[in-house]
C-alpha cells in the first residue's frame, strides 16, 4: 500500500521545538524568522527532509507558513485549512487568516519599530520577498538573511531523497526532449536571453523526459538546471540518480555543488521567474554583475498545454480509474447497507482509503497515488484537505456524507477525483446543499467561451447556485493538472484570482463543494480538458474554446433534489451517466455492472 495512515506530527511536540528557535534567534540577535512550508525548489510538495514548518508546528498542510517572534508565533493559512490548523497545532501557534491578513501587516502590529526578521534566502522567491520589504516600507522593521535556523535543531531530520530517475517514454509525451529543448533553445533567443534557470522539478522532468520518486506522490527527480539559447541543458543533480540514462546529446549532468560556480560564469541577460526561483540564485546572478530578465519559468505552458499523446494517455488512464471507482463505489454502497441494516457492522474512514487504494492497485497499471486520499465522513468532510490518520479514524454512522478525494498516478496519466456519498439516507439540508454544489459543477462542465478567457472569468459559474442561497467555499474551483506529473499544475487555474487565459489541451478540475464546520462536507470534483468548439448555429464567428470532461465515475443521485435542476442540468447529468454507463460497463466486474446500471439511472 501507498498511503500510512500514522499521524507525522504532535500538537505537544511544537512548544518545545519552539522555545528552541526562540533561543537561537536571540543569540543570532534577531528579532523574529519566518519558516515557509516550501523547498529549494519552490514547488508545492516537499521530501519530507524539507518538512519544516510541520516538524516546528506540527501543521501538515501543502500551503502556509510561521513567522516566529519573541512573544508570539502566527501560522498563516488559507480557507482549505484553518480547522486544520487548530486541531494540529497547539495553542502557542495562532492561526492568521491569510491572505486576509497580510504578513506585513501582521509584522507591523506585532513588532515595534527597529525589530528585524530573518530568513532563508534558498526557501523563498524574489517575488516574496519584494512583497513583503514593499509592506514594510517605513515601518522601521528589517528583513535579514541568514541561514536555516529549524535545520540545527532538527537532530533526527530525515536524509534527502536518493531515488533513481527513469526515462519517460516519448509515445506517451508527444515530443521529444531534442524537440522540446530546442523549441525552448529558441524562445530564449528570441526574447534576447542567453539562458534560463529551472528549479522546479515538474518543469525540468516535463523538458529532459525522465520522471522519478524524489518526492511523495509526485513522480519527479529534484534539481536545477541551467537552460541555454542553443538548447543545451546543465542539469545539477546527484549524479548517481541519473546513472545509465541517456538524456541526449547536449544535456550535461553535474554533481549540485557545481550549480554555484555555474550561475557565477553565465553572460547574461539571464532568464529568471521571479515567483518560483530561490531568492538565492537571484543574490548570485547580481553579486556576480550578471544581467537578469524576469519571466515566467519558458515550460509552465508548453507543459500546460498537453499534446495529443499526452491526451490521448489521460483519457485512457480516465477509463482505467473509473473503472476501479466503480468497483470502490459498489463496494462502499454495499457497507452502507450493511451499515445501516446491522448497528454491529463497522466501517471506518481508513478501511475506506485502503480499500479505494486495492481497487487502483488491482488496474496493475498503479504507479502511485497523486495523493493521499482525503476520506472524511461526516465532520471530518469540512475539512477540506482532511488526512485520516489511526488517531483520527473516525467511525461511519448511518446519515452521514462521505467525502472520499482520491486520484492515481499512472505512466500515461494522472487523475483526481472527488464523489460524495449518502451513507443511509441524510437531512434536506444536505441534499439541497450537494445539488447547489452539482449545479455549479455542472455550469462549468457546460461552459463556452471566446479564446482570451481565463479561470478567473469561470470561476463565478460554480458559485453561483450556492450564492444564491448565502453560501460559499473557501478555495478555487480548479486547479491544473499534469500528465504523470504533478496532480497540481500551474498556471492554468479556475479560480478568482487566475489571470492565465484558457488554451487547447489544458487540464484543470471541476470542484465546487461546501463545508459546514463540526457537521458535514461536501465536494463533486471531474476533471476536464479545454477543447476548440464550434460556434453555435446563429452565432458569433469567433474562436470558441469549451471543457471535455475525463472523469468517469456516477455522482450519487440519491442525493439531489431535482426540482432544483434545471431541463438542461438533468440532461447534462443524465447525458454523462449514460457515456459512464457505456464506457465502463465492459470493464468492471459483474456485481459492479448491476450497480452501475443502477448508479446511472436517468433523473
Amino acid at each position: 500500500m501507498f498511503q500510512s495512515y500514522t499521524a507525522t506530527t504532535r500538537p505537544e511536540d511544537g512548544p518545545p521545538r519552539l522555545r528552541a528557535l526562540r533561543d537561537a534567534l536571540q543569540r543570532h540577535g534577531v528579532d523574529g524568522f519566518i519558516i515557509p512550508r516550501a523547498d529549494a525548489h519552490q514547488g508545492e510538495y516537499v521530501a519530507a527532509c524539507d518538512e519544516r514548518l510541520a516538524w516546528l508546528t506540527g501543521f501538515t498542510g501543502s500551503a502556509g507558513f510561521c513567522i516566529v517572534l519573541r512573544d508570539r508565533a502566527g501560522l498563516f493559512v488559507d480557507g482549505r485549512y484553518r480547522v486544520q490548523a487548530r486541531l494540529q497545532c497547539a495553542p502557542d501557534f495562532t492561526p492568521v487568516n491569510w491572505p486576509e491578513t497580510k504578513p506585513a501587516a501582521w509584522l507591523q502590529n506585532a513588532l515595534p519599530a527597529g525589530g528585524v526578521v530573518g530568513f532563508d534566502p534558498w526557501l523563498h522567491t524574489p517575488d516574496e520577498i519584494d512583497t513583503l520589504e514593499q509592506g514594510l516600507k517605513g515601518s522601521g522593521i528589517a528583513l535579514q538573511r541568514m541561514d536555516n535556523q529549524i535545520d540545527p535543531l532538527w537532530s533526527d531530520r530525515p536524509a534527502p531523497p536518493t531515488a533513481p530517475a527513469r526515462a519517460y517514454p516519448e509515445d506517451l509525451a508527444g515530443d521529444s526532449t531534442a524537440s522540446k529543448r530546442r523549441k525552448l533553445g529558441a524562445a530564449l533567443a528570441a526574447n534576447g536571453q542567453r539562458a534560463t534557470i529551472l528549479t522546479q522539478p515538474d518543469s525540468i522532468c516535463w523538458l529532459l523526459n525522465i520522471r522519478g520518486a524524489d518526492l511523495p506522490r509526485l513522480p519527479v527527480v529534484q534539481g536545477f538546471a541551467i537552460v541555454h539559447d542553443d538548447g543545451r541543458v546543465d542539469l545539477f543533480a546527484p549524479p548517481a540518480k541519473l546513472d545509465g540514462l541517456n538524456l541526449g546529446e547536449g544535456v550535461q549532468i553535474r554533481p549540485r555543488e557545481a550549480f554555484e560556480p555555474a550561475l557565477r560564469t553565465l553572460r547574461g541577460p539571464v532568464r529568471l521567474d521571479k515567483g518560483t526561483v530561490p531568492l538565492w540564485v537571484l543574490d548570485i546572478l547580481r553579486d556576480s554583475g550578471i544581467e537578469t530578465s524576469a519571466m515566467q519559468d519558458p515550460c509552465l505552458l508548453p507543459k500546460a498545454c498537453k499534446t495529443g499523446a499526452e491526451l490521448a494517455g489521460a483519457r485512457a488512464a480516465h477509463l482505467r480509474d473509473g473503472a476501479a471507482m466503480v468497483e470502490f463505489l459498489c463496494w462502499l454502497d454495499g457497507q452502507a447497507a450493511e451499515l445501516v441494516a446491522n448497528p454491529a457492522h463497522t466501517l471506518h474512514e481508513i478501511d475506506i482509503a485502503r480499500h479505494l487504494e486495492s481497487c487502483r492497485q488491482a488496474t496493475g497499471a498503479l504507479q502511485d497515488l497523486s495523493f493521499d486520499t482525503i476520506a472524511g465522513s461526516g465532520p471530518n468532510g469540512a475539512i477540506v484537505h482532511y488526512r485520516v490518520t489511526e488517531d483520527s479514524n473516525r467511525r461511519l454512522i448511518p446519515g452521514d456524507l462521505m467525502l472520499v478525494d482520491s486520484g492515481g498516478q499512472y505512466l500515461d496519466g494522472t487523475t483526481d477525483i472527488t464523489r460524495t456519498i449518502a451513507i443511509g439516507p441524510v437531512g434536506q439540508l444536505e441534499a439541497e446543499c450537494f445539488t447547489r454544489v452539482l449545479q455549479g459543477m455542472i455550469a462549468i462542465s457546460r461552459a463556452r467561451f471566446p479564446r482570451g478567457v481565463t479561470g478567473g472569468h469561470l470561476d463565478a459559474l460554480a458559485r453561483y447556485p450556492l450564492w444564491l442561497a448565502g453560501m460559499d467555499y473557501d478555495h478555487g474551483t480548479g486547479h491544473g493538472v499534469g500528465a504523470f506529473l504533478s496532480v497540481h499544475e500551474g498556471p492554468q487555474r479556475l479560480s478568482r484570482i487566475s489571470q492565465v487565459p484558457l488554451r487547447e489541451g489544458m487540464i484543470l478540475s471541476n470542484e465546487p463543494g461546501y463545508y459546514r464546520e463540526g457537521a458535514f462536507g461536501i465536494r463533486i470534483e471531474n476533471l476536464v480538458c479545454v477543447r476548440r468548439d464550434p460556434a453555435p448555429q446563429g452565432g458569433d464567428a469567433r474562436d470558441w474554446l469549451a471543457f471535455e470532461t475525463l472523469t468517469l465515475a456516477p455522482i450519487d443521485t440519491r442525493l439531489v433534489v431535482q426540482d432544483q435542476l434545471t431541463a438542461d442540468e438533468r440532461a447534462w447529468l443524465n447525458l454523462y451517466h449514460a457515456r459512464v454507463r457505456t464506457l465502463l460497463d465492459p470493464l468492471v466486474s459483474q456485481r459492479a455492472r448491476a450497480w452501475l446500471a443502477r448508479a446511472c439511472e436517468p433523473v
